[in-house]
């Protein structure tokens, strides 16, 4: 193992791994801090930058932050790299990659991704601010697709998250018909159930199969059960369109949320076999943030933010349709304030991109954090002009079931309207033909429409 040190000031600094280098250069942030693992001053942060800068990418490829042997998540990174993407940055230092992504063009970023290991993304993101994230990132371009296209130019699309805390069917469908008239849904219809029961699942799959088919709505459902229940329900019948699963960058961190790889692929290969895909066959939908390993007590004395890029290897092994950090949920004691909010969604953001993933953001906040609907706006506004491929939408911004603050409708059409962007190509013409967006893409107000009979039906 080797030791990294500097000189700074005239103090000499010392960091014995390099897992203890890029924790010491990490931002800082509560759950470092509760870890143990936060620079213990300015000054000894900007000395590990300094050393880092300096470290050869082609060193992550022979000191793993997380031992081979002891993690199934550093073996699928390593066992996986691509030696010939990897070719036109080998040669290259932390520092000086910073300045080849700030330069290169879309076609050598998506060239160079499959060469690109997690921990090399996060510790040139540690170098960069948060102006340099939101470039390189906006530069990337990932498109997946399903029954809709998402991660083209100029598009944002956004996941209808019609939670509801009983799964009422009533409730799901007010929720549900709000966001479908605002425009809202063309990334995924995605509930967070109540209860992972198979039969409320299937009961909440069945609700959402039936209105996408009645209404020929070109998007995918999602209830974002465990894995295993979605497994059994595919063998069941059940309509299933996209395998959700909470995922993180450690092997015992996934194994808190009852995952394994072969757990993954078994549910990866079960979901490709239905075909239910009309334009792509994009499956999978994962959600990772910050603080999930060290909440679990399973970082292995890595920083939160270089073991949430791991999370995004597990991710890429299985060409997902959506990913997204949920940046704020786990709570200040990871993320402290909307500063720290920020930082992390555009680390993540950028993250995921560079390594090829299309990424998407839960942009929110638990209530006992210090943050407001103002760093909702903000993180919005940079995460869109960064080129996120997806947000996530609740009714008024506030998730009733999950209990905490993210996006409302109302943000994305915000968002459409002052950045030029569209929802994704057969969502948009979908919203044509039923009379929501007039002749010049601007969504209509109606007080009456088709789809309101799914509120009547259900309610009644």
């Amino acid at each position: 193992m080797s030791t990294y040190t500097a000189t700074l000031g005239g103090e000499r600094h010392r960091f014995g791994s390099l897992a203890r280098l890029l924790a010491a250069a990490s931002p800082e942030r509560s759950g470092d801090r509760l870890a143990g693992l936060a620079a213990a001053s300015a000054r000894e942060r900007v000395a590990a930058r300094w050393t880092l800068a300096e470290v050869p990418l082609a060193t992550f490829l022979t000191e793993p932050v997380i031992p081979y042997e002891d993690d199934d998540v550093t073996r699928l990174i390593l066992d996986t790299h691509d030696v010939a993407a990897f070719a036109p940055v080998a040669g290259l230092t932390v520092g000086e990659f910073r300045e080849w992504l700030l330069t290169a063009d879309t076609g050598a970023l998506a060239a160079v991704a499959p060469g690109i290991t997690p921990e090399m993304a996060a510790a040139v993101s540690k170098l960069m601010g948060n102006a340099d994230l939101v470039a390189v990132a906006r530069k990337v371009r990932v498109v997946t697709a399903f029954r809709s296209t998402i991660g083209l130019p100029g598009r944002l699309a956004t996941r209808l998250q019609p939670n509801h805390p009983t799964d009422d069917p009533a409730g799901v469908a007010a929720a549900l018909l709000d966001g479908l008239l605002l425009g809202s849904g063309d990334a995924v219809i995605g509930i967070n159930p109540a209860t992972d029961s198979p039969k409320a699942v299937r009961d909440l799959l069945n609700l959402l199969d039936g209105v996408i088919t009645r209404y020929a709505i070109p998007t995918q459902s999602c209830v974002l059960c465990h894995v295993t229940t979605s497994v059994d329900l595919m063998a069941r019948g059940a309509p299933v369109d996209l395998v959700f699963q909470s995922i993180a960058g450690t092997q015992a961190a996934n194994a808190s949320f009852g995952v394994t790889l072969g757990l993954l692929d078994e549910a990866y290969e079960a979901a490709l076999a239905l075909g239910r895909g009309t334009v792509g066959d994009n499956v999978m939908y994962f959600e990772t943030g910050q603080g999930s390993a060290l909440s679990a007590d399973a970082h292995h004395g890595v920083d939160q933010q270089t073991v949430e890029a791991r999370a995004y290897a597990v991710a890429r092994r299985y060409r997902p349709l959506l990913v997204n950090t949920v940046v704020g949920f786990i709570g200040p004691e990871y993320l402290y304030d909307g500063r720290q909010i920020l930082r992390a969604a555009l680390e993540d953001h950028f993250c995921g991109k560079l390594l090829g993933l299309p990424m998407g953001l839960d942009i929110c906040y638990t209530n006992h954090a210090d943050a407001d609907d103002d760093d909702i706006a903000t993180m919005l506004t940079m995460l869109a002009v960064a080129g996120a491929s997806f947000v996530i939408c609740t009714p008024g911004g506030d998730d009733i079931m999950l209990n905490y603050q993210s996006a409302s409708y109302h943000d994305a059409l915000y968002l459409r309207e002052v950045l030029g962007l569209r929802p994704a190509p057969e969502f948009e013409r979908w919203l044509e033909s039923t009379g929501l967006l007039d002749e010049t893409g601007t969504l209509r107000e109606t007080d009456s429409h088709p789809l309101t009979a799914i509120g009547r039906e259900l309610a009644a």
